[in-house]
């Protein structure tokens, strides 16, 4: 079916996410940039959210079927689903949060896809994908898929779901369908594209687009200020991050230097590990300030020595570089991370950072080394700033991924002369 729409037109983009600001998710950060500079790429952005609700218990619950506003040019609307208001929700409350949202998306999207051109669903989690498959399947509608990791894999490397249970078998079948009907898949790094053509049949490598998460480098950047003796995580305090050796290496670095180790944030195991710090009498030493206004983060990274950005070393992250790594650079401050794949390859190719194995003695050695070597922290600060100035800007991300979206819209793509996973603009 002929698109009515004309390329002198604004393409008119339905982004359905789980998370947007106040939310304080890496993900609601990257879809509020993604959207607010699609506007500036001559776009008509709507955004479908839930109310605010993540972390879960720190907002107060609404009952409003749908409440509407305009943010940096984009119209968003968020939608009633569940709301969980305890800070560790059980699993029948979690999944009605999950679940609800895309339903009501679903139904959302069934009376206004007239509206838009395109629609796309970020995903975790995997349930946003609903209310594209519909429109896709009901009302043709062409359909991009944001892809930030492989929600099933993670799941059963952590722990979470059992390999081969049905629940699995029944989560593959609908991701299998989901990517083959989708006109373009947006992945966050070269390796979860080429999980995702190698896990699922039949995907064709010319719509899988490298989409990276980046960074706004008009909103990250190095500040002018003295630094404190302090090293700094921010962001999601969960399973996939080894922060527990981290801190547990916090011991031996204050045997030579006196500093604080900043978590910044909030998630599923910042209890368990503020009773390490507890255990370990290490109260003085490790702080949890909470979930930080955004405006104030690039401030805490500018004057902090060094960001940390911790991966377990599992196969099934080998996909991952965590958002908070590329702010830091953007900071002008080095990282130390651990795991294995995507991680490393950012480490080696921008300079500004490095991995650490994963043990508590590790990290030491390796922030320790660094701690002494002043010249060598700033080098690493500035290659790391002017890496990710010029691979990794959300507003040169944003207008890749719209020239992207025109293609899907204006053209027909010879998926057979196209090999391999390719980035989202030109390299």
């Amino acid at each position: 079916m002929a698109s009515e729409k004309t390329s002198s037109q604004k393409t008119r983009i339905l982004i359905i996410s789980q998370h947007f600001p106040p939310e304080k998710s890496g993900n609601a950060s990257r879809i509020s940039d993604m959207s607010k500079f699609l506007v500036g790429n001559d776009s008509e952005v709507t955004v479908l959210a839930p109310h605010p609700n993540f972390p879960h218990g720190s907002f107060k619950r609404k009952w409003i079927i749908s409440e509407e506003r305009m943010v940096n040019g984009v119209r968003l609307i968020n939608l009633f689903s569940w709301q969980p208001d305890s800070k560790d929700p059980g699993f029948v409350q979690r999944m009605a949060y999950y679940l609800s949202f895309p339903f009501h998306a679903v139904l959302w999207s069934a009376f206004n896809y007239r509206k838009f051109d395109v629609i796309m669903t970020s995903a975790p989690p995997i349930f946003t994908g609903f209310a594209g498959l519909s429109s896709k399947v009901l009302f043709r509608k062409k359909w991009v898929m944001d892809i930030r990791d492989l929600w099933i894999n993670a799941s059963i490397s952590l722990g979470f779901l059992k390999k081969g249970s049905f629940f699995e078998r029944i989560s593959r079948m609908y991701e299998q369908a989901c990517y083959s009907r989708a006109d373009m898949i947006g992945v966050t790094t070269h390796e979860l594209g080429e999980d995702i053509i190698r896990t699922y049949n039949g995907i064709s490598a010319s719509k899988v687009k490298v989409t990276p998460n980046g960074v706004d480098t008009n909103f990250f950047y190095p500040m002018k200020m003295e630094k404190k003796d302090q090293i700094i995580y921010a962001g999601n305090i969960g399973h996939a991050q080894d922060l527990e050796n981290v801190i547990l290496a916090m011991k031996k670095i204050n045997e030579v230097y006196h500093l604080k180790f900043i978590i910044a944030g909030d998630g599923d195991i910042k209890a368990q590990l503020q009773q390490v710090v507890t255990d370990k009498g290490l109260e003085e030493v490790v702080i949890f300030p909470g979930l930080v206004p955004r405006e104030e983060v690039p401030k805490m990274f500018s004057e902090s020595l060094i960001g940390i950005a911790p991966l377990k070393k599992l196969k099934t992250l080998e996909y991952a570089v965590p958002t908070k790594a590329y702010e830091y650079m953007a900071c002008g401050i080095p990282f130390v991370g651990s795991g294995e794949g995507e991680i490393r390859k950012l480490a080696e190719l921008s300079g500004g950072g490095i991995i650490s194995a994963n043990s508590p003695d590790a990290f030491a050695e390796t922030i320790m080394a660094l701690l002494s070597d002043k010249q060598k922290m700033e080098e690493m600060g500035k290659k790391g700033r002017d890496y990710v100035e010029k691979h990794y800007s959300r507003q040169q991300i944003a207008s890749n991924l719209r020239s992207n979206i025109d293609t899907i819209l204006f053209r027909n793509v010879n998926a057979d002369k196209i090999k391999g996973v390719s980035y989202a603009g030109s390299e």
